[in-house]
């Protein structure tokens, strides 16, 4: 393959891995506002939407392992390439975890616990994928190590937010029926999930970051 055709392919694969994330991106705001507002036809347009992200991911996928195989590239290009691969993972398992939003939303009777702000610790991890795929995008290296200093805020907010949940549950009085019981707990079950998921969006973001430090410096300071 000619050069600058190699080159195209490479300015190529940047553009659709960023594609991919405001794909992915847009899944995952879908799904949070579906479950502030518990609108259905936005649930289902989050879970129905997970199917372009995997077809984006395969054909991705695709385009990397030709690259890697067929091209044999050294250097910066193979971290590169290495690099989008596992971002491309990190966006698909965040587009998994945007469709658990839209379950959760389905199975939600009521809210539970409204001083547990779940819409912030979503904003929060939404900007730190947002945040991420602008360093891939321009190879930003002081950006990385911010998103993972972040990542302990949101830690830090999840854990208080987990910490409420069960402490306003054990201080339950009110509850009458073996019913009542089995719908708090499902209420409660529910929200620990979607609380667990936010973290782990967060989680990919840095690991977004963690590949990007390490394409642009050869740095694995951020790899775990």
């Amino acid at each position: 393959m000619p050069r600058q055709e190699y080159q195209e392919r490479l300015a190529g694969l940047r553009e659709d891995v960023l594609y991919m994330s405001e794909v992915v991106l847009e899944r995952l705001r879908l799904g949070l506002d579906a479950l502030q507002s518990k609108e259905e036809e936005l649930a289902w347009a989050v879970i129905e939407g997970d199917d372009e992200v995997n077809e984006l991911y395969l054909e991705l996928e695709g385009e990397c392992i030709d690259l890697l195989a067929l091209q044999q590239p050294v250097a910066g290009d193979l971290r590169f390439i290495a690099a989008s691969f596992k971002i491309i993972t990190d966006l698909e398992r965040v587009a998994d975890l945007a469709t658990n939003l839209g379950d959760y939303t389905l199975e939600a009777e009521q809210d539970v616990y409204p001083d547990v702000d779940v819409q912030e610790i979503g904003e929060d991890v939404t900007r730190m994928v947002e945040r991420a795929m602008v360093a891939y995008a321009d190879e930003e290296v002081e950006a990385c190590y911010r998103i993972a200093d972040d990542d302990d805020r949101v830690d830090e907010l999840c854990e208080r937010a987990s910490e409420t949940v069960a402490r306003n549950l054990i201080e339950q009085e009110d509850i009458d029926s073996d019913s009542e019981v089995e719908q708090l707990m499902q209420d409660v079950h529910r929200l620990l999930l979607t609380i667990r998921d936010l973290e782990r969006v967060g989680d990919h973001a840095v690991n977004i970051a963690a590949r990007t430090l390490y394409m642009a410096e050869n740095d694995a300071d951020l790899l775990y």
